[in-house]
Protein backbone atom coordinates (compact mmCIF):
# COMPACT_ATOMS: atom_id res chain seq x y z
CA UNK A 1 0.00 0.00 0.00
CA UNK A 2 1.81 3.39 -0.62
CA UNK A 3 2.76 5.80 1.93
CA UNK A 4 -0.39 7.92 2.35
CA UNK A 5 -1.40 7.38 5.77
CA UNK A 6 -0.33 6.60 9.12
CA UNK A 7 -1.89 4.60 11.90
CA UNK A 8 -2.02 5.57 16.07
CA UNK A 9 -2.83 2.85 17.58
CA UNK A 10 -3.15 -1.44 17.55
CA UNK A 11 -6.60 -1.73 18.96
CA UNK A 12 -9.69 -3.97 17.93
CA UNK A 13 -12.31 -0.75 16.81
CA UNK A 14 -10.70 0.65 13.47
CA UNK A 15 -11.31 4.93 12.93
CA UNK A 16 -10.71 5.77 9.57
CA UNK A 17 -10.12 9.71 10.45
CA UNK A 18 -10.49 12.30 6.67
CA UNK A 19 -9.08 15.56 6.77
CA UNK A 20 -10.87 18.91 6.16
CA UNK A 21 -10.00 21.45 3.04
CA UNK A 22 -7.35 22.96 4.72
CA UNK A 23 -5.55 19.88 6.36
CA UNK A 24 -4.21 16.98 5.66
CA UNK A 25 -3.36 13.57 7.21
CA UNK A 26 -1.30 15.24 9.55
CA UNK A 27 -3.58 17.75 10.47
CA UNK A 28 -4.73 15.97 13.49
CA UNK A 29 -1.52 15.78 15.25
CA UNK A 30 -2.01 17.56 18.07
CA UNK A 31 -4.35 15.04 19.33
CA UNK A 32 -2.60 12.26 18.32
CA UNK A 33 -0.84 11.60 21.82
CA UNK A 34 -4.01 11.03 23.74
CA UNK A 35 -6.11 8.81 21.62
CA UNK A 36 -6.68 5.62 23.36
CA UNK A 37 -4.45 2.96 21.61
CA UNK A 38 -5.36 0.22 23.30
CA UNK A 39 -9.06 1.00 21.97
CA UNK A 40 -9.09 2.40 18.72
CA UNK A 41 -6.36 1.83 15.43
CA UNK A 42 -6.76 5.29 14.04
CA UNK A 43 -5.77 5.47 10.35
CA UNK A 44 -5.05 8.71 9.20
CA UNK A 45 -5.54 9.55 5.41
CA UNK A 46 -4.37 11.99 2.70
CA UNK A 47 -6.63 12.69 -0.09
CA UNK A 48 -5.76 13.27 -3.62
CA UNK A 49 -3.58 16.39 -4.13
CA UNK A 50 -2.98 16.15 -0.21
CA UNK A 51 -0.02 15.79 1.85
CA UNK A 52 1.82 12.48 0.84
CA UNK A 53 -0.44 12.56 -2.42
CA UNK A 54 -0.05 16.12 -3.15
CA UNK A 55 0.91 15.21 -6.44
CA UNK A 56 -1.27 12.04 -7.51
CA UNK A 57 -3.78 13.75 -9.89
CA UNK A 58 -7.48 12.73 -9.57
CA UNK A 59 -10.67 14.51 -10.14
CA UNK A 60 -10.41 15.43 -6.27
CA UNK A 61 -14.55 14.70 -5.43
CA UNK A 62 -15.98 13.14 -2.23
CA UNK A 63 -17.08 9.99 -4.38
CA UNK A 64 -13.09 9.80 -5.29
CA UNK A 65 -12.28 10.32 -1.60
CA UNK A 66 -15.19 8.05 -0.52
CA UNK A 67 -13.81 5.07 -3.11
CA UNK A 68 -10.21 5.91 -1.93
CA UNK A 69 -11.17 5.54 1.31
CA UNK A 70 -13.24 2.40 1.15
CA UNK A 71 -9.87 0.88 -1.02
CA UNK A 72 -7.71 1.88 2.45
CA UNK A 73 -9.93 -0.25 4.46
CA UNK A 74 -9.64 -3.37 2.06
CA UNK A 75 -6.07 -2.94 2.07
CA UNK A 76 -5.79 -2.44 5.47
CA UNK A 77 -8.25 -5.69 6.40
CA UNK A 78 -11.02 -3.45 8.00
CA UNK A 79 -14.36 -5.16 7.37
CA UNK A 80 -16.43 -2.59 9.52
CA UNK A 81 -14.76 0.64 10.82
CA UNK A 82 -15.80 3.82 12.43
CA UNK A 83 -15.27 7.41 10.19
CA UNK A 84 -14.26 10.45 11.63
CA UNK A 85 -14.48 13.65 9.53
CA UNK A 86 -13.15 17.10 9.97
CA UNK A 87 -15.24 19.64 7.48
CA UNK A 88 -14.60 18.73 3.94
CA UNK A 89 -14.22 15.22 5.67
CA UNK A 90 -17.62 15.66 7.36
CA UNK A 91 -18.97 15.35 3.88
CA UNK A 92 -16.93 12.67 3.01
CA UNK A 93 -18.18 10.27 5.74
CA UNK A 94 -21.80 10.46 5.17
CA UNK A 95 -20.56 9.35 1.36
CA UNK A 96 -18.69 6.32 3.02
CA UNK A 97 -21.72 5.58 5.15
CA UNK A 98 -24.41 6.02 1.87
CA UNK A 99 -22.34 3.44 -0.01
CA UNK A 100 -21.28 1.20 2.16
CA UNK A 101 -23.67 1.77 5.03
CA UNK A 102 -23.05 -2.34 6.27
CA UNK A 103 -19.56 -1.53 6.81
CA UNK A 104 -19.48 2.14 8.74
CA UNK A 105 -20.47 1.48 12.60
CA UNK A 106 -20.38 5.11 13.85
CA UNK A 107 -19.79 8.79 12.41
CA UNK A 108 -18.15 11.40 14.00
CA UNK A 109 -18.44 14.56 11.24
CA UNK A 110 -16.15 17.54 13.20
CA UNK A 111 -17.74 20.98 12.20
CA UNK A 112 -18.49 19.25 9.57
CA UNK A 113 -19.83 20.18 5.95
CA UNK A 114 -23.53 18.31 6.01
CA UNK A 115 -24.32 15.84 2.83
CA UNK A 116 -26.31 18.90 0.73
CA UNK A 117 -23.25 20.93 0.23
CA UNK A 118 -23.47 24.75 1.52
CA UNK A 119 -24.64 27.78 -0.64
CA UNK A 120 -22.76 30.62 -1.08
CA UNK A 121 -23.29 34.35 -1.41
CA UNK A 122 -21.39 36.23 -4.74
CA UNK A 123 -18.97 37.72 -2.40
CA UNK A 124 -17.97 35.20 -0.28
CA UNK A 125 -18.02 32.32 -3.15
CA UNK A 126 -15.60 34.74 -4.57
CA UNK A 127 -13.31 34.53 -1.79
CA UNK A 128 -13.13 31.16 -1.06
CA UNK A 129 -12.47 30.47 -4.85
CA UNK A 130 -9.49 32.98 -4.56
CA UNK A 131 -7.93 31.05 -1.63
CA UNK A 132 -6.78 27.96 -3.60
CA UNK A 133 -3.99 30.94 -5.20
CA UNK A 134 -4.07 33.64 -2.35
CA UNK A 135 -2.47 33.25 0.69
CA UNK A 136 -4.13 36.21 2.22
CA UNK A 137 -7.42 34.76 1.72
CA UNK A 138 -6.71 31.72 3.46
CA UNK A 139 -6.24 33.74 6.16
CA UNK A 140 -9.33 35.84 6.40
CA UNK A 141 -11.33 32.30 6.10
CA UNK A 142 -9.46 30.60 8.83
CA UNK A 143 -9.69 33.83 10.78
CA UNK A 144 -13.40 34.21 10.44
CA UNK A 145 -14.25 30.65 11.12
CA UNK A 146 -12.41 30.58 14.54
CA UNK A 147 -14.68 33.92 15.60
CA UNK A 148 -11.88 36.26 14.89
CA UNK A 149 -9.81 35.48 18.41
CA UNK A 150 -7.20 33.18 17.73
CA UNK A 151 -3.40 34.83 18.08
CA UNK A 152 -2.26 36.14 14.52
CA UNK A 153 0.55 33.86 14.17
CA UNK A 154 -1.28 30.60 14.16
CA UNK A 155 -4.00 31.96 11.31
CA UNK A 156 -0.48 32.61 9.76
CA UNK A 157 1.09 28.94 10.47
CA UNK A 158 -2.45 27.89 9.81
CA UNK A 159 -2.90 29.24 6.15
CA UNK A 160 0.69 28.44 5.36
CA UNK A 161 0.60 24.63 6.46
CA UNK A 162 -2.85 24.64 4.32
CA UNK A 163 -0.71 25.82 0.99
CA UNK A 164 2.48 23.81 1.86
CA UNK A 165 0.17 20.28 2.37
CA UNK A 166 -1.64 20.64 -0.96
CA UNK A 167 -1.62 21.35 -4.49
CA UNK A 168 -3.52 24.53 -5.81
CA UNK A 169 -5.59 23.06 -8.40
CA UNK A 170 -6.46 20.34 -5.87
CA UNK A 171 -7.53 22.84 -3.59
CA UNK A 172 -9.76 24.77 -5.86
CA UNK A 173 -10.95 21.57 -6.96
CA UNK A 174 -12.31 20.47 -3.68
CA UNK A 175 -14.13 23.57 -2.79
CA UNK A 176 -16.38 23.14 -5.77
CA UNK A 177 -16.75 19.45 -4.40
CA UNK A 178 -17.58 20.52 -1.18
CA UNK A 179 -19.93 23.46 -1.76
CA UNK A 180 -21.84 22.43 -4.62
CA UNK A 181 -21.84 18.67 -3.76
CA UNK A 182 -25.74 17.20 -2.68
CA UNK A 183 -26.10 13.88 -2.02
CA UNK A 184 -28.65 14.20 0.29
CA UNK A 185 -31.35 11.89 -1.28
CA UNK A 186 -28.33 8.60 -0.69
CA UNK A 187 -28.85 9.22 3.25
CA UNK A 188 -30.26 6.01 4.59
CA UNK A 189 -29.79 7.85 8.22
CA UNK A 190 -29.42 4.18 9.92
CA UNK A 191 -25.73 4.94 11.74
CA UNK A 192 -25.16 6.63 14.96
CA UNK A 193 -23.82 10.10 14.58
CA UNK A 194 -22.25 12.14 17.44
CA UNK A 195 -21.72 15.77 15.70
CA UNK A 196 -18.89 18.11 17.32
CA UNK A 197 -19.04 21.56 16.56
CA UNK A 198 -17.17 24.91 17.78
CA UNK A 199 -18.74 27.27 19.74
CA UNK A 200 -17.08 30.27 17.91
CA UNK A 201 -17.55 28.73 14.75
CA UNK A 202 -19.79 31.09 13.01
CA UNK A 203 -20.98 28.82 10.31
CA UNK A 204 -20.78 25.14 10.83
CA UNK A 205 -23.35 26.00 13.97
CA UNK A 206 -26.09 23.91 16.03
CA UNK A 207 -28.81 25.66 13.71
CA UNK A 208 -27.31 24.23 10.57
CA UNK A 209 -26.75 21.20 12.41
CA UNK A 210 -30.55 20.93 13.25
CA UNK A 211 -31.16 21.44 9.66
CA UNK A 212 -29.02 18.73 8.40
CA UNK A 213 -27.93 16.04 10.28
CA UNK A 214 -30.74 16.08 13.23
CA UNK A 215 -32.92 15.37 10.54
CA UNK A 216 -31.61 13.13 8.58
CA UNK A 217 -30.23 10.50 10.82
CA UNK A 218 -32.50 9.52 13.97
CA UNK A 219 -29.29 8.25 15.88
CA UNK A 220 -27.77 11.55 15.80
CA UNK A 221 -26.77 13.94 18.41
CA UNK A 222 -25.18 17.62 18.24
CA UNK A 223 -22.15 18.45 20.74
CA UNK A 224 -20.80 21.96 21.28
CA UNK A 225 -17.38 22.37 22.20
CA UNK A 226 -16.46 25.19 24.30
CA UNK A 227 -13.51 27.69 23.56
CA UNK A 228 -13.49 26.08 19.83
CA UNK A 229 -14.08 27.29 16.59
CA UNK A 230 -13.63 25.27 13.04
CA UNK A 231 -10.73 23.74 13.84
CA UNK A 232 -10.96 21.96 17.94
CA UNK A 233 -7.97 20.10 16.58
CA UNK A 234 -6.25 23.06 17.47
CA UNK A 235 -7.78 24.77 19.83
CA UNK A 236 -8.96 22.30 22.06
CA UNK A 237 -7.40 18.82 21.39
CA UNK A 238 -8.24 16.87 24.97
CA UNK A 239 -11.73 18.28 25.19
CA UNK A 240 -11.85 16.77 21.02
CA UNK A 241 -10.62 13.45 21.95
CA UNK A 242 -12.65 12.83 25.53
CA UNK A 243 -15.79 13.82 23.35
CA UNK A 244 -15.26 12.04 20.49
CA UNK A 245 -14.26 8.83 22.20
CA UNK A 246 -16.95 8.73 24.90
CA UNK A 247 -19.03 8.27 21.76
CA UNK A 248 -16.46 5.99 20.12
CA UNK A 249 -16.44 3.18 23.30
CA UNK A 250 -20.40 3.49 23.48
CA UNK A 251 -20.57 2.28 19.74
CA UNK A 252 -17.62 -0.21 20.62
CA UNK A 253 -20.10 -1.74 23.07
CA UNK A 254 -22.69 -2.52 20.09
CA UNK A 255 -22.72 -6.00 18.77
CA UNK A 256 -20.96 -5.83 15.22
CA UNK A 257 -20.52 -8.58 11.96
CA UNK A 258 -17.41 -9.01 10.75
CA UNK A 259 -17.11 -10.90 8.06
Amino acid sequence: MPNTFHRVGDGPHPVLVLHGWFGDARAFEPLEAWLSRERFSYVFMDYRGYGRMRDARGHYTIDEIAADTLALADALGFPTFSLVGHSMGGMAIEKIAAIAPDRVRALVPIAPVPCGGLPFDAARRALFERAADHLADRRTIIDRSTGNRLPAAWIEWKAAYSAACSSARAFGAYFRAWADTDFSEEIAGIHPVKVLIGEHDPTFDAALMARTYLRRYPLASVEVLRNAGHYPMNETPLALVAAMEAFLFAATARPVAIG
